[in-house]
């Protein structure tokens, strides 16, 4: 994975994004460490899971919480990756909030059943939120 630069535009509100080169990344070692399908099914549709938090933060939120919620749930529901969609969803998400100053703590089990049950449209967007929000810290 690349390193990312901490550059802040003058207000300093800028968050550390992930990049597509390192969504790609962490898709590939996930199906490395536990199998399935590797490849994309469409770029459009990564670029589009991509965009989605760094359009919701233009528009106004700052929210790093909700930013890495909408990080999981658009790559859950675009599904760009042939598989592993869920587990690399949450990873990008989980990521996004570490580079951003937060730790996660929940554990493999209750991650597994948010996931299942945000893919399975038994937990909204905005439930998704609230339990990223209750397992995440800030350090700063």
């Amino acid at each position: 994975m690349k390193r990312h630069s901490r550059r802040k535009p003058a207000g300093g509100t800028e968050p550390v994004w992930i990049e597509e080169g390192d969504a790609l990344a962490i898709h590939a070692r996930l199906i490395e460490l536990h199998g399935g399908a590797a490849g994309l099914r469409g770029q459009a549709l990564l670029a589009s899971a991509l965009a989605r938090p760094r359009q919701h933060h233009a528009y106004g939120s700052a929210d790093l919480i909700k930013l890495s919620a909408l990080y999981t749930v658009a790559i859950v529901r675009n599904h760009p990756f042939a598989d592993g969609n869920k587990r690399t969803g949450f990873v990008v998400g989980v990521l996004f909030l570490e580079l951003n100053g937060f730790e996660f703590h929940a554990s493999e089990e209750e991650a597994t059943q948010a996931v299942l049950r945000l893919a399975a449209g038994n937990l909204t967007e905005e439930e998704y939120a609230i339990w990223v929000g209750k397992n995440s810290k800030s350090l700063r």
